[in-house]
């Protein structure tokens, strides 16, 4: 049946080649001119789970006490001293300029120069403050020496001021959107305007600026992103030339190139039809799609080139090398493209943005290369000797012989024991691998980018970073001025602070008892909090709503954890320790909660990735398992396929622990990319071996066939994406040279499982025919 539809839809599509190509021809152009109009798109909302319980609470008091989504910019004097007239200058005009960019919330503007920046202090009346810079400062040595008294009461040294004197902080909270389009803020543009009006316009020999938060890190990997296109270049050159020297023929040379750039070229024409752009870090999908598309192409132009070797014209052996790769050629890229389809379980936007570029590349080479590519070909003439004689055939053929003895049990079972060993030392290690980012700073940027340049900086000089957890404790209106509630956070604050990996903490409850000890001349034994109402009333009372501190009525108050890093095992240690706490102190009236700021974020992520991990596998290995029992309708063949494939997953793992590279958003599609990838080099072998062994052939020589009509295709197609995607060693960003690193290993190993694991299970797997 399945053989009538393949035949007849051949017959359809080479009776009219004509229309056809023309048809495939206008498609190009309209998707050609919606690929023109496609542009980078980073966006913080796509990088969070929105759905888990912690982005619950941080979308609840977002708009009270700020989001995850800040900026700050350290402005540091190169003489290691601020009081001098240049430094205030700078530090005035970056703050100006800060504050009139687009898409920044003005009210949460903070420096020296904020208006909320102020100073408290005890004296003879009680208490006296104001303005840190006074409405009449000047940079004269007066003034600054005034400021430099007002730093020191207002208790910002660490926070708006570096430790050692030497720079000042200006930090921002972004909005969602640009409040003069009520478009979606264009971090990539918001990007470009903090390097070319901060940056480019203040630093100099005196001054430098560091720049760090989410919209920075977003600017710098789609800069370092631009790299690709090189990558790219050089992949088409190699590329090119292995097919050259595989086909031995400029014609089949080009086309298969031709239509795998026509499949690039739909795919981001496509992405533009549904309104999505391409995030920095799915940039590396055009390249995977043309890498996909030329390994497919190479199947095509074997299968034709050993027809015309045996006498038939162009036109005939395209028309039968379609024949013969339709359905095994539609199984893989189906595989992949289902394959890629199961991401979008994962509840976090890039995952799943990534899932459907992907999908649409790998499912319009299913017909830029198995249907456009034959149909090309056979308007050609392409010229082959006959190899059968051929010296150089023959020792390939010697060497398929050899190969062949993996599928007898003498061989295969030192194949069978290897590998369990193998995989026995896999799952050893794959055990200890770490959910979330292994490195201090960004992990998408190398050790010495400028962003992580900037975030080590800011750590070393302030005791703040980006690096904050916040707790959001809810409790009921007025909750502030009861003993008990106050007592309580402070109680969670002191537990919490002494957690290894948390630097320091902020809350109410903290800054009430400093209240509480300067309305008493600065007595640290009056550092405590106050058991009156009326006395709680005066201490809170002179903490204002834009500290971040309480909202406005007092009935949710925030707990700021400042830590040493956003390390997996920082991140996980501090959550436990909250958890544990909340659920002994959680009562009806009062609730802590996790999680806002960043790294509430990113320990909601990493919750996300763990939950997703073996859903996503389950779903990618059912997916693959299913199609396949649908194109082998075997049982062990299927089973033949996916072991070798699930041996290489466990050791790509394993890789990802002994190299430190934890499973995160950038490296959790890897694995099913490689899964979905590497199902192909089996898929295609088994296809022809299945032939053969229904017409009764011996295991032995069944897997011989395979390999003299596929077995050239299948390595060269796991050497071009292998040495492909190996380019990204030399990328300017650390996530796509981790990526190129696991993506080689799994290309190659799953092409050596192919050859090597799948016939040693099928020596005792297939049953012999009777």
């Amino acid at each position: 049946m399945l053989d009538k539809i393949v035949n007849g839809f051949e017959s359809f599509l080479f009776r009219h080649r004509i229309f056809v190509i023309l048809l495939f021809m206008l498609t190009t152009l309209f998707l050609g001119f919606q690929a023109s109009n496609l542009k980078m798109d980073a966006a913080f909302i796509k990088n969070i789970p929105l759905n888990h319980s912690y982005m619950q609470t941080y979308l609840k008091h977002q708009k009270q006490f700020g989001g995850a989504n800040s900026i700050m910019v350290a402005v540091e004097d190169t003489s290691g001293d601020i009081f001098n007239e240049t430094f205030f200058d700078a530090l005035k005009n970056v703050h100006d300029q800060l504050f009139f960019i687009p898409g920044v919330d003005r009210a949460q503007v903070k420096s020296l120069f904020s208006p909320s920046t102020r100073f408290t202090e005890v004296v003879e009346d009680g208490f006296a403050g104001g303005p840190v810079i006074p409405a009449d400062f000047s940079t004269t040595e007066l003034g600054l020496s005034v400021v430099r008294g007002n730093i020191e009461k207002a208790g910002i040294v660490g926070r708006l001021i570096a430790e050692d004197y030497s720079a000042a902080m200006v930090s921002a909270q972004l909005m969602d959107f640009d409040p003069q389009t009520g478009e979606p803020l264009d971090t990539l543009a918001f990007a470009e305007q903090l390097e070319q009006e901060l940056r480019t316009q203040f630093e100099n020999d005196e001054i430098k600026i560091h720049i760090i938060g989410f919209a920075k890190m977003a600017g710098d990997v789609a800069e370092g992103a631009k790299g690709v296109m090189l990558f790219f270049l050089i992949a088409i050159l190699v590329t090119a030339v292995m097919v050259y020297l595989f086909s031995k023929s400029l014609v089949l040379t080009f086309l298969p190139l031709a239509c795998s750039l026509i499949a690039v070229i739909w795919q981001l024409g496509l992405l533009t039809v549904v309104g999505f752009g391409l995030d920095p870090m799915s940039i590396l999908i055009p390249f995977l799609v043309f890498a996909i598309g030329v390994s497919h192409s190479v199947q095509m132009i074997n299968a034709v080139r050993r027809r015309v070797a045996d006498g038939e014209s162009t036109k005939a052996a395209s028309a039968s090398a379609f024949r013969s790769l339709l359905i095994p050629g539609g199984i893989a890229l189906l595989s992949d493209t289902v394959g890629f389809l199961t991401l979008l379980a994962i509840d976090i936007g890039i995952i799943r943005e990534l899932a459907i570029s992907a999908s649409l590349g790998v499912g319009v080479i299913i017909l830029t290369n198995l249907i456009l590519l034959p149909l090309v070909i056979s308007f050609t003439k392409v010229s082959v000797a006959n190899t059968s004689k051929d010296p150089a055939e023959s020792k390939i053929n010697q060497l398929w012989r050899k190969l062949s003895l993996f599928a007898t049990p003498k061989y295969a079972t030192w194949v069978l024991i290897i590998t369990a060993v193998l995989y026995g030392v896999g799952v050893q290690q794959a055990s200890l691998m770490k959910v979330g980012d292994l490195q201090g700073g960004a992990p998408a940027l190398h050790f010495d980018s400028r962003y992580n340049q900037d975030t080590f900086y800011i750590t070393d000089k302030f005791s703040i970073t980006t690096d904050v957890m916040t707790v959001i404790v809810e409790a009921f209106p007025e909750a502030c001025t009861y003993h008990s509630v106050l007592n309580q956070i402070d109680e969670f604050e002191w537990i919490i602070g002494n957690t290894p990996g948390v630097e320091s903490t902020a809350s109410l409850a903290s800054v009430a008892k400093r209240v509480n000890a300067g309305f008493n001349e600065g007595n640290p034994k009056w550092q405590v909090l106050p058991r009156t109402t009326a006395s709680l009333v005066q201490a809170v009372g002179r903490v204002p709503t834009t500290s971040g501190l309480l909202n406005s009525n007092c009935s949710v108050m925030p707990v700021y954890l400042f830590l040493k890093d956003h390390k997996a095992e920082t991140i996980e240690l501090v959550i436990e320790r909250v958890k544990a706490l909340s659920a002994e102190m959680d009562n009806d009236k009062i609730q802590f909660k996790l999680a806002s700021g960043p790294v509430g974020v990113m320990a909601a992520t990493n919750e996300a990735v763990a939950e997703a991990q073996f859903p996503m596998m389950l779903y990618v290995y059912g997916a693959v398992f299913v199609l396949c029992l649908i194109s082998f309708r075997s049982l062990r063949a299927t089973i033949s396929v996916i072991l070798p494939l699930y041996v290489v997953s466990t050791l790509a793992q394993a890789l990802m622990t002994q190299l430190d590279i934890g499973l995160a958003v950038s490296t959790l599609p890897v694995i099913a990319l490689g899964v979905g990838i590497g199902v192909d080099y089996g898929i295609y072998i088994l296809s022809t071996m299945a032939v053969r062994l229904r017409d009764g052939m011996p295991v032995q020589e069944a897997y011989f066939e395979a390999l003299v009509e596929r077995g050239s295709a299948v390595i060269f197609t796991g050497l071009t994406l292998a040495i492909g995607v190996s380019t990204w060693f030399f990328s300017a960003l650390k996530f796509q040279m981790d990526m190129g690193i696991l993506l080689t290993f799994m290309f190659l190993v799953n092409m050596l499982g192919a050859i090597i694991i799948l016939p040693a299970i099928g020596a005792f797997f297939w049953r012999k025919p009777r």
